[in-house]
């Protein structure tokens, strides 16, 4: 077992939040077991988080906050734990995803990670590893919390047709996915259009991209490859992406037809009937 004594709150974000759980739980006088019952989790548990073994979730945040009145102390390390657990190459992206007033996403083969849904991620990560897959699925599900924000990013997605024919982790995984994408038909923060496979030859057959767009500093334009990302501000690929996006959703269907379209699509291949 780590001792506390030695453990770093500099090594990392989730030591960082380990060694202020335990100097606030010691500062109200409370032992890890007391805590643990006073918020319904194990003493055992309150160790584990204590001692960088073990992640927090939101929920064990804000009961624990409110048990040892904190401030809000524990929920506002919460995001910063989270994406510190993400792959080295991919937390910046969390970060841009972060400050973006405005993301634009063009998909290929599966949904975009920040508006998947529980059991559909867990199917996409544990594809080919399900090993800690409880705390990967988490730490992915929590980049959706930027929908939460004051102020949120606008966030457009254009999808091709195939990814709603991917039937990732079964039909009844794939009924709930496409009901949380229909479930935003009204939200104007969140927009999805659908390219249909009838659009033929298009702009995004180079591969899935996002364009970022901040207040006050460049925009970015985000490329993944097998284990790695490639951000850049070079204006000439900035532009460059722009204009594909333009064309993508000039190309896709609109998104009243997009619904219309989504909802086809779980009655004939997923077997839901939607009202």
């Amino acid at each position: 077992m780590v001792n506390i004594s030695t453990l770093d709150p500099g090594a990392s974000p989730l030591d960082y939040y380990g060694f202020e759980l335990r100097r606030c739980r010691e500062a109200a006088g409370l032992t890890q077991r007391q805590l643990g019952e006073i918020i319904n989790f194990t003493g055992s548990l309150v160790g584990q988080v204590e001692t960088a073994r073990k992640l927090p979730t939101l929920d064990f945040s804000e009961r624990t906050d409110a048990a040892l009145g904190t401030g809000g102390l524990l929920s506002r390390l919460h995001p910063l734990v989270m994406r510190s657990q993400l792959p080295v190459w991919f937390q910046q992206v969390a970060e841009l995803e972060v400050r973006a007033i405005e993301i634009c996403t063009f998909q290929v083969g599966m949904i975009h990670g920040l508006l998947q849904t529980p059991n559909y991620v867990r199917a996409v990560l544990g594809a080919l590893d399900d090993t800690d897959l409880d705390d990967r699925s988490a730490v992915r599900l929590a980049r959706q919390r930027i929908f939460e924000k004051e102020e949120p990013p606008v966030f457009w997605m254009v999808l091709s047709e195939a990814a709603l024919k991917q039937e990732i982790g079964g039909s009844e995984i794939m009924r709930g996915q496409l009901a949380h994408l229909l479930s935003f038909e009204n939200n104007p923060q969140i927009n999805i259009q659908v390219l249909p496979f009838s659009a033929g030859a298009h702009a995004g057959l180079t591969g899935p991209f996002n364009v970022y767009r901040f207040a006050g500093d460049p925009a970015i334009v985000y490329t993944e490859g097998y284990g790695s990302g490639h951000p850049t501000a070079n204006p000439d690929t900035v532009k460059d992406c722009a204009l594909r996006y333009d064309h993508l959703r000039a190309a896709a269907l609109s998104i009243k037809d997009s619904v219309a379209l989504i909802r086809r699509v779980m009655e004939d291949r997923y077997g839901e009937q939607v009202a």
